[in-house]
């Protein structure tokens, strides 16, 4: 009897997967990724794409979807959804489209602004087989060197220097090589990295099913019997670090991707996933950051939407039933509605949450519960340009990580904690990259030129007074504070590039103002929500849904799972599944299932005559 039952069971359980799996077509095709095209250099024809300002006549008829911000978050659920059809608008407060994908260009240097390195671009990867159909296999990457970063540590005589290794196997040999007397601590690391890469899939079902079954799963701890890494996320990075061993400066190497949380508050699981990200090789944009926005941009007016830029969206509509049934637009001094049955805010929690819906909608309770986690800490970067190459330079694709000591928990605490007029001759870590030396075609596009971003984060309370003042309007105080900033990381730039100095043409300060006037992000936060130990606990992570308590309004972008590029893509992908009432990864699974197969066959034919 228990064997019928359980015979039965199954065959509903395959006969529902297969209804659920082949009612619909895929929104994902082997045969809608092509060859790319030839790069398109002419900057009109681009701007045709990235630049299209918002007018009336502009708009589609008959929208499925308005998408508000056009991060990579953004544009990948609009992309999944024009995929099977739906047409989409993507709204772009800025004058260009992409977000932190986005470049610009100042007197002849090109500059990326959140993209330095993306990894997990290897053959046939879930997130290479995701980018290719986003944007229709039109978008190449170039691998830079294996050695992608390297981290000092002090200074004089008491600076220690490490390297990090792309490989499958190399990067932790590589650190093994390099820490001798604790390859024990670097064995158990890479088990918590495999573990963190292979089972927060589980984290991101916990989005996707009912949300009362994803709390009774936690609440009774059969999801902890299926694996430790409901309990990983929400360890913190300096507890597990200390469990493998007392180098600090493994410590450091075991956090060192900085997003403004002290390993002490951050979850041990992601840090291990950033480490992770980066195993299979570095890549960067072949024609830089802008070429992600231009394709999948592409791949939605081919199906019938498009992406409007100056296009300020200053409220959500929201009817009597709340329900969301569109946006109101800020255009010449009054606001045009543009309708659509679904709206997704990809311009983060704070804005979608505090400041876009009705006054009464914000006050309701399952509103503010969204609203616990504080924003993040605000970037400050640094653009420079060079008349010279990478070899007069002496600079390489290799990313620098900068930090003053191997306490990051210590250090982070003791800078935040700072005065305004303290702070920023007192750093205490930093990220040099050089987009121009990973992309080789920067040197056909921009011969002779080199350019380099620093990034660091600082509290946006430093440059809070300023706030309501212009961008390019806001003062000399203002200018010689940030300049102050800007003189520091440059002098410590320079004592590793001392080439940099006297070739430096142009140069240009984004503080947490800059942030928030282009990206449009809450107190200058890139990163968005803060990436607490509290956001990555389990039951919070449950919670922390695409959909909203205003029915037709989702969330997409990096606070819906992680932050960075990829965090973000993962967030659009996880909406669209929200959207579109599909777990669209497990088409991107079965696709990628098909590309190793054709992949082998192609392997397998190519060797019959040497068999022969």
């Amino acid at each position: 009897m228990w064997l019928l039952i359980i015979l039965v069971s199954f065959l509903i359980m395959a006969a529902g997967s297969c209804w659920y799996l082949f009612r619909r077509p895929s929104p994902f095709t082997l045969e809608s990724v092509r060859p790319p095209g030839p790069h398109e250099k002419d900057q009109r024809e681009r701007d045709k794409v990235l630049k299209q300002g918002f007018t009336k006549e502009k708009i589609p008829k008959n929208l499925d979807a308005i998408v508000i911000g056009s991060g990579i978050g953004g544009m990948t659920a609009a992309a999944t959804m024009a995929k099977v059809g739906k047409r989409v608008l993507v709204l772009e407060q800025h004058d260009v489209a992409g977000g932190c994908c986005h470049t610009f260009t100042k007197q002849g240097f090109e500059f990326d602004v959140g993209l330095h390195y993306i990894g997990q671009l290897h053959e046939n990867s879930l997130f290479k087989v995701a980018m290719d159909q986003i944007t229709e296999g039109q978008l190449e990457f170039v691998e830079i060197d294996q050695h992608f970063d390297n981290l000092v540590i002090g200074a004089g005589e008491e600076r220690r220097e490490y390297s990090i290794y792309t490989g499958k196997s190399e990067m932790e040999q590589h650190l093994k090589k390099q820490f001798p007397e604790d390859v024990k601590a670097v064995e158990e690391f890479f088990k918590l990295m495999k573990i963190a890469a292979s089972r927060t899939p589980l984290l991101a079902i916990l989005k996707l099913i009912p949300r009362w079954l994803a709390l009774f799963l936690l609440k009774t701890g059969m999801a902890d019997f299926c694996s430790s890494v409901f309990r990983l996320s929400g360890t913190s990075a300096t507890e597990m670090n200390y469990r493998l061993t007392s180098n600090k400066d493994l410590h450091l190497i075991f956090s060192y991707f900085f997003y403004g949380v002290p390993p002490k508050d951050s979850s041990c699981m992601i840090n291990a996933l950033l480490l992770h990200h980066y195993k299979r090789g570095a890549y960067y944009p072949k024609g830089g950051a802008s070429e992600i926005p231009f394709h999948i941009t592409k791949v939605i007016q081919k199906h019938g939407g498009n992406v409007l830029v100056r296009a300020p969206v200053s409220r959500i509509l929201v009817d009597k039933n709340e329900s969301a049934y569109g946006v109101a637009v800020r255009k010449g001094g009054e606001d045009v509605e543009v309708y659509a049955p679904v709206v997704i805010s990809n311009c983060g929690i704070y804005n979608t949450f505090q400041k876009l819906l009705p006054p009464e909608i914000q006050a309701k309770p399952e509103i503010q519960n969204r609203l616990d986690i504080k924003p993040g800490k605000a970037s400050f970067l640094l653009f420079s340009g060079f008349d010279a190459t990478q070899e007069e330079l002496g600079i390489t694709s290799t990313n620098l990580w900068l930090f003053k000591s191997n306490d990051m928990d210590a250090m982070m605490d003791e800078f935040f904690s700072m005065g305004k007029e303290e702070a920023p001759e007192n750093i205490p870590m930093m990220l040099i990259t050089f987009p121009s030396a990973k992309d080789h075609t920067s040197q056909i596009r921009h011969p002779g030129k080199s350019c380099m971003t620093i990034l660091t984060m600082v509290n946006y309370e430093w440059f809070e007074e300023w706030k309501d003042t212009k961008v390019r309007k806001r003062g000399d105080d203002y200018y010689t504070y940030k300049m102050r900033y800007a003189n520091y990381l440059f002098d410590w730039a320079c004592e590793h590039f001392p080439k940099l100095r006297e070739k430096l043409v142009f140069q240009e300060a984004a503080s947490p103002l800059t942030t928030v006037h282009y990206l449009g992000s809450m107190r200058g936060a890139i990163y968005s929500a803060d990436h607490t130990l509290e956001r990555f606990k389990a039951e919070t992570i449950a919670k922390n849904r695409c959909d909203s308590s205003v029915k037709n309004l989702y969330i997409s972008g990096q606070d819906v799972f992680s932050c960075g590029i990829a965090g973000a893509m993962h967030g659009g992908l996880l909406c669209a599944s929200s959207v579109l009432n599909r777990i669209v990864y497990i088409d991107l699974f079965l696709l990628k299932k098909k590309l190793k197969r054709k992949k082998a066959r192609e392997i397998a034919r190519l060797s019959k005559p040497k068999l022969q």
